[in-house]
């Protein structure tokens, strides 16, 4: 499957890449400077194209199966960045997609994406954004996977996670299991149009996502 990755530079992006180098898969790898491809095609890309979230990106994803969007403003940029990003960038890629013909869409949103408004003050901007750009992908007409982590960390993964559609309590999770997660999501049936939160937990990720 030829596979889009929005976010390709960022952490998840470049796990994802790792995890999807030992695969069939063959990732295309967003980036915004020609300077940030060999380093990603080292790490796995099969190929990088230039684009822009916040442009058109119709061309750079021509011929591609899926999009995983793992995209983000990062914690250092402000509210309109986050707007820019995480959700009209990730909007107008989930329209792209469908104009382009491509049917497979998964998204890295939020725990407390649900509902941002119960979310801590300071971060309901952010949630709201993750919220407003899932429930545009929800309602896309697209085959639709949501990914809502807890807390990232730089931790190692362990490859074991506890899912659920919503989970008890909220929690943590390596980068790393968020990218095997995504990769486990590619090459599941069983998840087709859903929505589920992951944290850190005691079961291997195929084995949980089975479970769902």
């Amino acid at each position: 499957m030829h596979v889009f990755i929005a976010g390709a530079n960022g952490q998840i992006g470049q796990h994802l890449l790792r995890a999807m180098a030992d695969t069939d898969h063959e990732a295309r790898a967003l980036v915004r400077h020609p300077d940030q491809g060999p380093e990603l095609q080292q790490l796995g890309a099969t190929e990088t194209v230039l684009g822009d979230l916040e442009q058109d990106c119709s061309e750079a994803l021509r011929g591609c199966d899926a999009v995983i969007f793992t995209a983000g403003s990062g914690p250092h940029t402000g509210p309109d960045k986050t707007i820019d990003v995480d959700q009209d960038g990730a909007i107008r890629l989930v329209d792209t997609a469908r104009a382009m013909g491509i049917k497979r869409f998964i998204m890295v949103s939020s725990m407390g994406a649900g509902a941002p408004e119960k979310g801590p003050e300071k971060l309901r901007h952010y949630l709201q954004a993750k919220h407003n750009a899932d429930e545009h992908l929800k309602n896309s007409g697209l085959n639709y996977t949501i990914v809502r982590p807890g807390q990232l960390t730089d931790d190692d993964g362990t490859g074991k996670v506890a899912v659920s559609a919503r989970l008890e309590s909220f929690g943590k999770i390596p980068r790393q299991d968020v990218a095997r997660v995504l990769l486990a999501v590619l090459d599941s049936a069983n998840i087709d149009n859903r929505i589920f939160e992951v944290v850190s937990g005691d079961t291997p990720v195929s084995e949980a996502l089975t479970r769902l």
